[in-house]
């Protein structure tokens, strides 16, 4: 049973994602038994190793003026086939897209043609030829050498359909990226995003460094741990949740200005907006406050935005969000003034704020404070509605303990968090340089840990000597970058953004 590779045929197996079992199994056959044929006779695709590439569908597509008649080499998968007597059509798909080839015996010689007629969808192709254009004015290659660089031995989906299962599309991304050219356009802008990332960092003079993931104290964020054990030392560690701590180390160290880009694994559940494991984004710049992160971050999203998407107004979902105006600024408990209608600077004990709470039915931990309180407020009232870009500025003290106090409001920290279509997109402060007011902080997290918090902080005495030696007056800031690229993908869930997200294994 030979595979049909005319794209126009509708009981084409290869593009059937209902095939019986045993047309699957007969059609996994026929492909392998083409292999072993091609190895027999000493053509086996697998021992080739490099094939010279010199243009890619982008540049003939956009510069086929400039182009026409000169001689291309390309290679890609075969995403289709049109086979006319003695002459054929064909697509070829590269990392930037598909473009057309024209194919005929008088080019490629009996054997040749005969060679290529018995190539399936899905195999890898170099081809040799120059660029033209068909009567219908479309833009091609015409083929004067073709060669197998790759046997496909699994069919593709079927073409008109793609590739639909949303579970089958994370699990096997490597088919998703083949089938879905929004999908392959999406991990293309993340990377563009994450470079242009960098190279505002690296205009600013920030550095670039490393630190490490496995860790004895996860610090530096609310969020539980997951636990490992490293056999060699005979110790737990704990993956990081954050980058803080390590990176403030070298504020103290003199590195005045550093950025690390990686990833952290929190031990959390499963949502559009979350991913245990994620992509996170700290910067530390000495000498700077929580209002210098603020001009740092509005510039950077604007650039970012510009650059990546011609424009600092984007659509995401359908909604307008616009990074041209100037990122509005309201305080936490403004917002919940605005929102929800209670002034928290009226209520000043923790009895009266958890009264409030019980009157307004938001649940609370037995050990939350008037802060904690004002935090599920701004949780339950606010951050949906905060839809364009808003700093939320000046959190409460018992949320923040690596934050410097609000000078004439103690009860406050200089720290805000970025939120654009009811997301936080970053959070940020005045670090905390004060060693004697940080061993406070811990010690009250220690006390939230010992009284049932699983996303407490613990006290980090390295981190605290490092302190002692003494860190100058910083702003620090850490970003979602998986959220940022959902913003600027228009992409609905952080799976979306994410190459191999994280999934419940398959029972198959």
């Amino acid at each position: 049973m030979a595979e049909h590779q005319n794209d126009k045929n509708p009981k084409n197996p290869q593009q059937n994602t209902q095939q019986k079992p045993q047309d699957l199994n007969q059609i996994l056959k026929v492909r392998r038994e083409k292999l072993k044929t091609l190895q027999e006779t000493g053509n086996d695709p697998f021992l080739i190793t490099t094939y010279d590439v010199d243009h890619h569908s982008i540049d003939i597509l956009e510069h086929a003026d400039d182009l026409m008649d000169t001689p291309v080499s390309v290679a890609g998968r075969m995403m289709s086939r049109r086979v006319m007597g003695k002459a054929s059509f064909c697509h070829i798909q590269d990392k930037w897209g598909r473009i057309q080839c024209y194919v005929s015996r008088d080019d490629l010689g009996d054997e040749g043609y005969k060679a290529f007629k018995k190539m399936d969808i899905g195999d890898i192709v170099g081809v040799k030829g120059f660029v033209f254009r068909t009567k219908t004015g479309e833009v091609s290659i015409h083929i004067q050498s073709l060669v197998l660089l790759t046997k496909s031995l699994q069919p593709l989906p079927e073409k008109f359909h793609g590739l639909q299962d949303t579970d089958i599309r994370y699990r096997q991304r490597y088919v998703d990226l083949i089938m879905n050219d929004d999908v392959r356009t999406t991990f293309i802008k993340r990377s563009q995003i994450i470079r242009e990332i960098r190279q505002f960092l690296d205009g600013r003079d920030f550095m670039e460094v490393e630190t490490p993931m496995l860790v004895d104290n996860a610090g530096g964020a609310a969020a539980r741990p997951f636990v490992t054990h490293y056999n060699a030392l005979d110790e737990d560690k704990k993956l990081r949740i954050s980058l803080e701590l390590y990176l403030k180390r070298l504020l103290v160290g003199g590195l005045e200005r550093v950025y690390e880009i990686g990833r952290v694994f929190r031990n959390e559940g499963l949502d559009t907006k979350h991913n245990p494991e994620f992509t996170l984004m700290e910067l530390y710049q000495a000498y700077t406050d929580y209002n210098g992160m603020m001009e740092l971050t509005e510039s950077m999203f604007r650039h970012v935005a510009r650059t990546v998407c011609g424009s600092a107004v984007i659509t995401y979902q359908g909604t307008e969000i616009d990074m041209e105006k100037p990122f509005r600024r309201l305080t936490m408990i403004d917002a919940i003034k605005e929102c929800a209608g209670v002034d928290f600077d009226q209520i000043t004990t923790d009895e009266a704020a958890r009264a409030l709470a019980d009157e307004r039915h938001i649940e609370y931990e037995s050990f939350h404070k008037r802060g904690d309180i004002i935090n599920l407020f701004f949780d339950e009232y606010c951050e949906d509605k905060m839809i364009q870009p808003t700093f939320i500025m000046d959190h409460p003290i018992e949320i923040s303990p690596l934050t410097k106090k609000k000078p004439g409001h103690p009860e406050q920290v200089e720290r805000f968090e970025l939120y654009i279509n009811g997301w936080e997109m970053c959070n940020a402060y005045s670090e905390l340089n004060d060693p004697i007011d940080q061993r406070e902080r811990f010690a009250a997290q220690d006390a939230n840990a010992a009284a049932g918090d699983e996303e407490a902080q613990h006290t980090d005495e390295d981190f605290l000597y490092a302190l002692e030696v003494g860190m100058p007056p910083t702003g620090g800031i850490g970003y979602g970058i998986d959220r940022l690229v959902m913003l600027l993908t228009d992409s609905a869930a952080i799976r979306d953004v994410l190459l191999f997200p994280t999934l419940r294994q398959s029972k198959s």
